[in-house]
């Protein structure tokens, strides 16, 4: 039986890529055989094990292999003027990209292993979210801008606590998976605090003294530090109080409109918000279907080919009632509109991105 990286690499090349090899080895057959004299197609033979190397495995490789050289031998398709050197080239051509599939194949099997792995680490990291956390309906992206990294330095999670439903945006310092234990680290803390704290402004501390522990115990000079966004849907409904530690404020997407939540600034975690008084949360009324929408920079920074950034407020302004013309919108919709948008407007992100995207259950939802 295949191995699960095997059949992972194999399903890395589309269908009709696999067949093509058998398809021109069979095509070449038929027209050699049906072709008069004069006609030289042998050098199409010679053509075909490099480019099942290229596709196919060792064996499947040599099993074509010897096919073409059987074709070129055999009285009905030997085609006129083949020499025993040609069928010799043929042969080594073919012993060739046998060679050329078994390091290929070992290539891309280390690179479906790696991606496995990259792929469980995210799991853990940041698992999918829920549809609905108690009360509160959930959408969540998030996209590397390392390429082929699927972590890297942003983050998101919603908990349930004894105080309410909180969530946690938040972008560490760094990028790819360098930044990956300062981010297991930091949503470590927040899952903990958000158990024991009932102040948002204790968990930010609890947070930010995770990074600055972090920091002294590195063994060298190091600075830790994250922007983070903190949101607290409590039980009885009605509002969302938020607290952000130099963070980008969310959005409020409510009666056709978007808006910017207010709320006092305070300093990124990991530059000592722990041994300071912690900024203030900051509340707003909420109704069941307004959507809150948390990101990081890696959306606003985008920039056009003239070099401008990507205005999020004035793009959902215009778009709500666009797209959703009923008024209702869409926590999953929302986020894949944004991811949407600031693609087409940027083109290649150069940032890591995170879209956090929260709503009040209506009623009929929670019965």
């Amino acid at each position: 039986m295949a191995s699960p990286a095997a059949r992972s690499a194999d399903g890395l090349q589309p269908r009709w890529l696999r067949v093509l090899p058998l398809v021109l080895l069979t095509g070449v057959g038929v027209a050699e055989w049906m072709a008069p004299g004069w006609v030289q197609l042998a050098f199409l033979f010679a053509a075909l094990p490099p480019l099942t190397g290229l596709v196919y495995g060792p064996r499947m490789t040599t099993l074509l292999s010897v096919l073409a050289l059987l074709l070129l031998v055999l009285p009905v398709t030997r085609p006129p003027h083949v020499s025993d050197a040609d069928l010799g080239a043929v042969g080594a051509i073919s012993a060739g990209g046998v060679v050329v599939s078994w390091i290929r194949t070992r290539y891309v099997r280390d690179f479906v292993v790696v991606r496995n792995v990259a792929e469980e680490v995210q799991r853990a990291v940041l698992p999918p979210l829920p549809e609905r956390v108690d009360g509160v309906r959930c959408a969540a992206l998030y996209r590397a801008a390392q390429v082929g990294a699927l972590v890297g330095g942003d983050l998101y999670d919603v908990r349930t606590s004894p105080y309410g439903v909180r969530a946690l945006v938040a972008d560490v310092q760094g990028h790819g998976l360098a930044a990956v234990g300062t981010v297991t680290a930091l949503l470590g803390a927040f899952r903990e605090a958000v158990l024991d704290e009932a102040d948002l402004g204790a968990v930010a501390a609890r947070m930010d003294r995770r990074l600055l522990v972090d920091a002294e115990n590195a063994g060298e000079p190091t600075e830790l530090f994250a922007t983070a966004l903190l949101l607290e849907f409590p039980a009885a409904g009605g509002e969302v109080r938020l607290l952000s530690c130099g963070h980008p404020l969310p959005l409020l997407i409510s009666d056709g409109r978007a808006r910017e939540l207010p709320a006092e600034p305070g300093p990124p975690l990991g530059l000592g918000v722990a041994g300071s008084a912690p900024p203030r949360a900051a509340s707003a009324a909420l109704r069941a279907g307004d959507v809150v929408l948390g990101y990081t920079d890696g959306v606003t920074e985008a920039r056009d080919a003239a070099g401008a950034f990507y205005p999020l407020t004035g793009r959902l302004a215009g778009a709500v009632g666009r797209e959703w013309p009923a008024g209702r919108v869409p926590t999953s919709g929302l986020v894949e509109y944004v991811w949407r948008d600031v693609t087409q407007f940027a083109g290649a992100i150069q940032d890591d991105v995170a879209l956090l995207a929260l709503s009040l259950c209506r009623r009929q939802e929670l019965s």
